[in-house]
């Protein structure tokens, strides 16, 4: 009897052991297709930094080597003004971080040098090539794009329209409204808020580790785009995705 028993049970189990897998996958894909909004970093992420080179090396005397310092460090002031309560304008941290950076260098700089370095430049940055056509593609395939950004409300707008990417975007979401900076939570949470979605129906794409780590522990989906010199932070919630540029991403996007 035990003889005949023994196919039958193996074949339930095999049976149910298929259906769960089945499950699991459909839901996986469910969860996937959910997606309805793509938020975008703007800063490094769609926007070409390396163009700041210039204005940055002749604040500092030549030095390009330290414009990617001067950016953590403006990046770790906002999250100072963060943790004091004390929100500042980016840019105003920005012009700030170098003239932090040029006295740590023994560099002679003034305000309105720092400002001038700064500013205009960080308004006027092209988009990385990979870009344009992939926003594109992604509002064919039918997502709302949005930018979610530490960048100012006039900020963003004027980065936006002078890289020439305005018409792509359905909406522009600036920290300044909260004056709060990712990577906390809240503005990951205010903006699926402004948009009407839930965490699992939102993805951030973005070239910054801290940026990714700040999206997963809000709850939403996250790419990684590795711009050049970018890293992950290991301790953190790893993305769903890692891209070499929005190329990929956009065919990571069709497979959803």
């Amino acid at each position: 009897m035990i003889k005949y028993l023994l196919p039958l049970l193996l074949l339930i189990t095999t049976a149910c052991s298929s259906s769960s897998k089945s499950t699991h996958k459909g839901n996986q894909m469910k969860s996937n297709e959910n997606i309805k909004v793509i938020f975008f970093d703007v800063n490094e992420t769609t926007l070409d930094l390396n163009s700041m080179r210039k204005s940055v090396a002749k604040a500092l005397q030549g030095r390009e080597d330290l414009l990617p310092y001067w950016f953590s460090k403006m990046l770790h002031y906002s999250l100072v003004s963060n943790a004091i309560g004390n929100y500042q304008d980016f840019g105003k941290i920005g012009v700030n971080a170098l003239l932090m950076v040029a006295k740590e260098n023994k560099i002679a700089l003034s305000q309105s040098e720092a400002k001038e370095a700064i500013v205009g430049p960080l308004l006027t940055l092209p988009a990385h090539p990979d870009v344009p056509d992939a926003l594109i593609e992604l509002k064919k395939l039918g997502y709302k794009l949005v930018t979610l950004t530490n960048s100012s409300n006039y900020g963003v707008k004027t980065q936006l329209e002078n890289a020439k990417l305005t018409q792509y975007f359905d909406e522009r979401l600036s920290v300044e409204d909260i004056q709060i900076y990712k990577p906390q939570k809240e503005p990951y949470l205010w903006a699926l808020e402004k948009m009407g979605v839930k965490p699992s129906e939102a993805i951030l794409i973005a070239a910054h580790g801290w940026d990714v780590a700040g999206a997963k522990a809000a709850g939403l989906k996250a790419a990684f785009v590795a711009r050049p010199g970018k890293s992950l932070y290991p301790l953190s919630i790893q993305p769903d995705y890692v891209v070499k540029d929005f190329t990929e991403f956009v065919e990571v996007m069709k497979k959803q």
